[in-house]
């Protein structure tokens, strides 16, 4: 439902926009194992996981309270990216980017431990460790 100045309501909920952050952050753990596949050697498979965990922790936190701060400084009207048209003014942009951000911190959040799980897996599962029983 659109209103007189095109704006979709209802408007969008700090509780919908994490739901949707963390149901994105769930698919990404296993496209992130699929692309672990992709390095052929332990060493850098680890090293890619690893890192992954500690961009996605860094992203979770800049994310979330940046979000969290452009949520609280917009006062209630928060835009979804498909009402861009309907921003006006130079703080108009923070209206969309705050469910954005969130998402987006949100999402990394759940990929943080996704992404850390994965590196301890692969770290205990060394190819010596198969071939010698160790």
């Amino acid at each position: 439902m659109r209103t007189e100045d095109a704006i979709i309501r209802p408007l969008l909920r700090i509780r919908d926009v994490a739901a949707r952050g963390a149901l994105y952050g769930l698919a990404a753990v296993p496209l992130l194992g699929v692309a672990s596949l992709f390095f052929g050697d332990h060493y850098d498979r680890t090293t890619f996981l690893g890192v992954v965990g500690f961009f996605a922790a860094a992203m979770a936190v800049v994310g979330i309270l940046i979000g969290l701060l452009f949520w609280s400084a917009c006062g209630g009207d928060i835009r979804r990216c498909r009402d861009w048209r309907t921003v006006t003014g130079q703080a108009g942009p923070v209206t969309v980017a705050a469910p954005v951000l969130l998402r987006i911190g949100v999402l990394a959040l759940v990929l943080c431990p996704g992404a850390f799980g994965l590196h301890h897996l692969v770290d205990s599962a060394s190819y010596d460790s198969w071939l010698y029983g160790d």
